[in-house]
């Protein structure tokens, strides 16, 4: 195999014409200079120097490899620069899947705070919920997912059937509490808090498909199952139809605060319900500082949230 560092010899000796010359010039001994010579035409097979006297002349084929030398070793210069501005945060990209109300919560704080700390380093964004970012992060389609789990159960697998995530370093990020969403003249909008119980004979709103599992799960530990007569993935829809009396509904807080909640009331429900923000990278990416930056913070997001 030809080694960068072998290149590099032959290029000086083949501009200062002696083993000695090149190595003044490459601050080395004439026999360091001379033995990666002798390896250097080992690896390509073939004599690349003519040795007549004190002066060296090139072969054939020590001329080609001096006349690819020069791009090798200048491409291999810039990619190690490039290597550098990115391992010292000066370059760098990031792919990053989020679910909606983080992308409108927790998103916009932690990428600005990135662009301050680290300008060179870019950001890409892209929506989608889990499990499909889960799934988007394990077929290299992003670098972190930002997502969110409800309950668990033994050894790492969630209560919804979600894959364990033992495969992925997982980041906590903080914990979403589920909080009741009626009309403003609805009989419960002045309640402090609310039991599931006494929902049991609305009309229901419901959200994603995740969500609306976790709805039905929870209404039934109450003892009812929920009348679902709207359904959509739109958090913005849900609290304009419950906000026109059509219904009620619980949501995150984090969804909550991203959409101003026109003629709508929120409560809190009992017992309480939370979902785990999390966000999630592979292994090897978590070392990549770039990665690392953005993980650090979107978890300081949550503490400015």
């Amino acid at each position: 195999m030809i080694e960068a560092r072998h290149l590099r010899v032959l290029r000086a000796v083949a501009a200062t014409g002696s083993f000695s010359a090149a190595a003044r010039e490459l601050g080395c001994t004439q026999p360091a200079v001379s033995q990666q010579m002798k390896a250097l035409e080992g690896s390509a097979g073939t004599p690349l120097l003519i040795r007549t006297g004190r002066e060296m002349r090139l072969t054939e084929a020590g001329e080609v490899l001096v006349r690819h030398a020069s791009g090798i070793l200048a491409g291999l210069t810039a990619a190690e620069e490039e290597v550098a501005a990115i391992a010292g945060l000066r370059a760098g990209r990031v792919r990053l899947v989020s679910f909606p109300s983080g992308s409108s919560t927790l998103v916009p704080t932690a990428l600005a705070a990135l662009r301050a700390a680290h300008p060179g380093t870019r950001v890409s964004l892209v929506e989608a919920e889990p499990p499909r970012s889960i799934e988007m992060l394990r077929e290299g389609d992003c670098d972190v997912a930002l997502a969110f789990r409800y309950g668990g159960g033994p050894e790492g697998r969630q209560a919804d059937g979600q894959a364990e995530w033992d495969d992925l370093v997982v980041r906590p990020i903080l914990a979403d509490r589920l909080v009741g969403l009626v009309p403003e003249g609805h009989r419960l909008a002045g309640a402090g808090s609310v039991g599931m119980a006494e929902l049991a004979d609305e009309s229901w709103i419901a959200g994603c498909p995740r969500c609306r599992r976790q709805l039905v799960d929870v209404c039934e530990e109450a003892g009812f199952t929920p009348r679902i007569d709207f359904a959509t993935d739109d958090y913005p829809a849900v609290v304009g139809l419950v906000g026109a009396g059509l219904g009620v509904a619980v949501l995150p807080e984090l969804a909550i605060e991203s959409v101003r909640p026109r003629g709508a009331r929120t409560v809190t429900v009992e017992p309480a319900v939370e979902r785990e923000i999390v966000a999630l990278t592979l292994p090897d990416l978590a070392q990549v500082p770039a990665v690392a930056a953005t993980l650090d913070e979107l978890t300081r997001a949550a503490t400015r949230a």
